[in-house]
């Protein structure tokens, strides 16, 4: 039986334009298996609607978040104030997460950076052959640049299906989806235990290099 922890909430990102294909049927997986956990979890659709990509205009300096208010960006941005976690799914197009999803997350890292450091957080890739790693790791590289502690599961976060809702005949993929959850609520729950501090201090400040010499 799993056991029954404490109420904290789970972002998870469907970045497929299909509200209900396979990406969708994969978060699900994981999110039904946080809430036996008790953890709420909530899947936002990015939807199939034209994303704006980072112009470099700088306007997120003033702190306001990203200057453009019409598509999801600051929307998801306001949703993950109230998150504990951070789960990212996008369909493989091209050996590559798709483009709606990675220019989200680009503006909404950069114009909101503070909602997302050292938050736990996992990528979900959903293809029909090939590409998963691929898609694993570019979603991963922006994690990992935010101290975001990265989940893992079993395998690799990775689920196939081709036609929709065909992921769910994927065992082993859906299984991994389970573990992720158990996983992400397992570290939650070490996170709770000390009193919510997901981090170490750190005493240094950040340095920023190049490589020009």
């Amino acid at each position: 039986m799993v056991r029954r922890t404490f109420l904290k909430k789970v972002l998870l990102i469907n970045g497929s334009p299909r509200p209900d294909g396979n990406t969708f049927c994969a978060l699900q997986e994981i999110a039904t298996q946080l809430e036996k956990h008790g953890i709420e979890a909530e899947i936002f659709q990015i939807g199939n609607k034209p994303v704006r990509m980072c112009i470099s205009c700088g306007g997120c300096r003033r702190g306001k978040g990203c200057v453009f208010n019409d598509d999801p960006c600051n929307e998801i941005a306001a949703k993950l104030a109230g998150a504990d976690a951070l789960v990212v799914g996008s369909p493989v197009y091209y050996g590559q997460p798709n483009g709606g999803v990675l220019a989200v997350m680009q503006r909404l890292f950069y114009s909101n950076g503070q909602l997302v450091q050292n938050k736990p957080a996992a990528a979900v890739a959903v293809c029909r052959r090939g590409g998963a790693t691929a898609s694993l790791q570019t979603l991963n590289m922006m994690f990992e640049m935010m101290n975001m502690p990265v989940v893992t599961s079993q395998y690799w976060n990775i689920a196939y299906g081709a036609a929709k809702g065909e992921v769910k005949r994927d065992a082993e993929g859906m299984q991994t989806m389970r573990t992720l959850a158990d996983n992400m609520a397992w570290l939650l729950d070490k996170i709770h235990a000390e009193g919510g501090k997901p981090a170490p201090d750190r005493n240094e400040p950040h340095t920023f290099t190049n490589f020009i010499r």
